[in-house]
Parts: C-alpha cells; sequence; structure tokens
C-alpha cells in the first residue's frame, strides 16, 4: 500500500491529481426572470350576420360669405399650362395670336373675317380645339378714362357667345386700350405701312392682347 502524503489530501480528505489546479466552486444558479404577461385589449363584437352596418358621412357647411376663414392654409397657386388664344375683335375682322405651350411667348396666328352666320365663331373654336387652348383671351377696349362703350359691350357680347361654343374653356376679358395704337407703332418701327397691313396690325394687336396677360400672370405666380 503507497504511502499517502497529507500534502495531497484536499480538504474534505479528496486526492487530488498531482499537476492540476482544485476545480473551483460552482456559481449559484441564476433564475430566469418571470416571462411577461400577455396584454390583452379589449374589443367589441359586431354581429355582421344581417349585413355591414350603415356607414355616414356627415360633412360641415362653412360659411363663406364674408371670405375665407382667417388662418385658412391654402395651397400654393400653380400656373396653368398649356396654349392660350388672344383675339382683338374688330366689327369687321378679328386677329388672333397663340402662345407656346408654357404660357410664355405670344405669336401672331390668323386674321378671322366676322361672318354674320357664326363662321367666325365656329373657326375660332376650331382652333381652340386643334391646339389644345386651354384659356382664351379676349381684349376689351375701354376709353382712356377707363370707361366702356360700344366697343367694350361688343367684345363682352362676341366672348358670351364664344363661350357656349368651346365648353368648359375659359374666356377672360382684359383691358386692350391702346393694343391697336402698340401695334400699328411696332408695324411702322419694322418698316410697314399700316394702312397697307389691315389684317396684320388685328393679328398684331392681338399679340400684344395676349402677351401682357402672360406677363401678368407670370408675375402673379
Amino acid at each position: 500500500m503507497p504511502e499517502q502524503r497529507p500534502d495531497e489530501t484536499g480538504p474534505v480528505g479528496e486526492r487530488r491529481v498531482q499537476g492540476r489546479p482544485a476545480v473551483p466552486p460552482s456559481r449559484p444558479r441564476q433564475t430566469p426572470p418571470p416571462a411577461q404577461q400577455p396584454v390583452h385589449h379589449r374589443t367589441e363584437q359586431i354581429d355582421l350576420r344581417a349585413g355591414f352596418p350603415p356607414v355616414r358621412n356627415e360633412t360641415t357647411e362653412i360659411d363663406l360669405s364674408q371670405g375665407l376663414p382667417a388662418g385658412l392654409p391654402l395651397p400654393p397657386r400653380r400656373s396653368r399650362q398649356g396654349r392660350r388664344l388672344g383675339l382683338d375683335v374688330g366689327t369687321v375682322r378679328i386677329g388672333v395670336a397663340l402662345s407656346d405651350p408654357t404660357g410664355t411667348l405670344a405669336s401672331p396666328l390668323e386674321t378671322v373675317e366676322r361672318r354674320r352666320d357664326g363662321g367666325d365663331l365656329d373657326r375660332i373654336a376650331a382652333l381652340v380645339e386643334e391646339h389644345e387652348v386651354t384659356e382664351v383671351i379676349v381684349g376689351e377696349p375701354r376709353h382712356l378714362s377707363g370707361a366702356s362703350g360700344a366697343s367694350a359691350r361688343e367684345a363682352r357680347a362676341y366672348s358670351r357667345s364664344l363661350a357656349g361654343r368651346i365648353g368648359s374653356v375659359p374666356v377672360h376679358l382684359v383691358d386692350e386700350r391702346l393694343s391697336t395704337v402698340t401695334a400699328a407703332g411696332s408695324l411702322r418701327a419694322n418698316g410697314l405701312d399700316s394702312r397697307a397691313q389691315r389684317p396684320v396690325i388685328d393679328q398684331a394687336a392681338a399679340v400684344v392682347i395676349l402677351q401682357a396677360y402672360l406677363d401678368a400672370q407670370r408675375g402673379r405666380s
């Protein structure tokens, strides 16, 4: 029987293995945290055996007779895209001008002869459809004082008749007190005899009317 040495025995009389450290004491086992209880949301039962319940769409009336309510946010105004048609309405001829698709530059288009059977209205309505015009601008001739005369009344009546032919395309009246004078001066500056170029003057006057409207719209936007 081999001799045992006191230094080779452990604290409880167990024999230690030579060259190996003593086994460390075990750590206490940690208790896992309790599982979270599920959250229950209260629901209501709906009996659909008789079909879906009726849906009520209620609206509130807002009185706008005194203007828009204070503090009401409005979306930014967007410029209307598309070609515009400008008209210089005379008793014998109508000068017609057309803008580019972006509504920036007006150019002369043609001169339409006035007809008692309304053929001139048919021609202008055809131009609106052909060029996909989004707005028609009619010059309203006024006196220098701003008062309306027979020519202004004639332009307003023509605008109403045209509006009945072109459906949803809006027709606008704009002040054109000096459009013909401006057009004649421009023609003279380019070496053209205004008296021999009456149809050209009508178109040039329509260009002045339409360009003034386009410039004003860009300034507002």
